[in-house]
């Protein structure tokens, strides 16, 4: 009885929690300058404005949304797309000794390094390739540490799908891409979902390669027109306040239609 009665009092507790910090930048975002440097903590303004939007609106915080949504998607795209075949490949074919190994420690190593570290390189080829000061720049250096975070989760997703079902659709006269198209594919649906918001989610909030690569403010992303609040002289806390807020509603939204599908992900990949 205890038990039964305590479980959606720590639900709702924990849930609280949680929403915090989203319910504190909403409210920050909807105060007057001299309340949001009061001495008082108060969670919800007292004279509500949305002067700090209308100047998000001035800035075309609009153009910085789009710019984050493409780059986002796209190298989640990009690093599905490479990061599958080479998980299938390490986990199902016949590789020489020791080649898997060595390549996913290559991986893992690249994973691990930061980001700065592989700059000055970056440049020169995005450089050579005209790609400076694109968004399709972008998404092929944030394959940095997309691709190897794909590939690392989605071997264990490879690993997940029984080697049976591929066997008899290969009875059948099922080719390597029919068999990838028709069972693997399906079956790693929820693991795709779950890989993918990770990747979104990592691709959103990047910051460094987004300041380093890309100069007219037009292209730029969210981290980045972020960054330009925060000053020698001023930090605009409630505009930083009203970016973070709605920074947070793409993510949220998309993990709120796709949950179904990241728990079944999570599980398949702990069986």
């Amino acid at each position: 009885m205890w038990r039964k009665a305590f479980h959606p009092v720590l639900v709702y507790w924990v849930t609280g929690v949680m929403l915090l910090p989203l319910v504190w930048m909403a409210g920050t975002s909807l105060k007057p300058p001299i309340e949001y440097v009061s001495p008082t903590i108060d969670l919800l303004p007292d004279a509500p404005t949305l002067a700090h939007y209308r100047q998000l609106i001035d800035d075309n915080i609009l153009g910085k949304v789009i710019n984050s949504l493409v780059v986002a998607f796209g190298s989640t795209f990009l690093a599905l797309l490479c990061g599958f075949p080479a998980a299938y490949a390490l986990v199902r074919l016949r590789l020489p000794k020791h080649l898997d190994v060595a390549f996913l420690l290559f991986v893992l190593i690249i994973k691990l390094s930061p980001p700065i570290v592989l700059a000055i390189p970056l440049y020169q080829v995005l450089r050579a390739l005209g790609l400076l000061d694109t968004l399709l720049g972008l998404i092929l250096v944030y394959q940095v540490y997309c691709l190897p975070f794909a590939i690392w989760m989605l071997i264990g997703f490879v690993r997940d799908v029984s080697v049976s079902y591929e066997e008899a659709a290969l009875m059948d006269g099922a080719g390597l891409f029919a068999r990838l198209a028709t069972v693997v594919l399906p079956i790693m649906t929820p693991g795709l979902i779950a890989t993918g918001v990770f990747l979104l989610i990592l691709s959103w909030n990047e910051f460094v390669y987004a300041l380093l690569f890309i100069q007219t403010p037009s292209k730029f992303t969210l981290p980045t027109y972020i960054a330009t609040l925060i000053t020698e002289d001023e930090t605009f806390w409630g505009r930083l306040a009203a970016i973070g807020f709605l920074a947070s509603l793409p993510i949220l939204a998309l993990v709120g239609v796709v949950q179904k599908g990241l728990t079944r992900g999570f599980a398949g990949g702990l069986k």
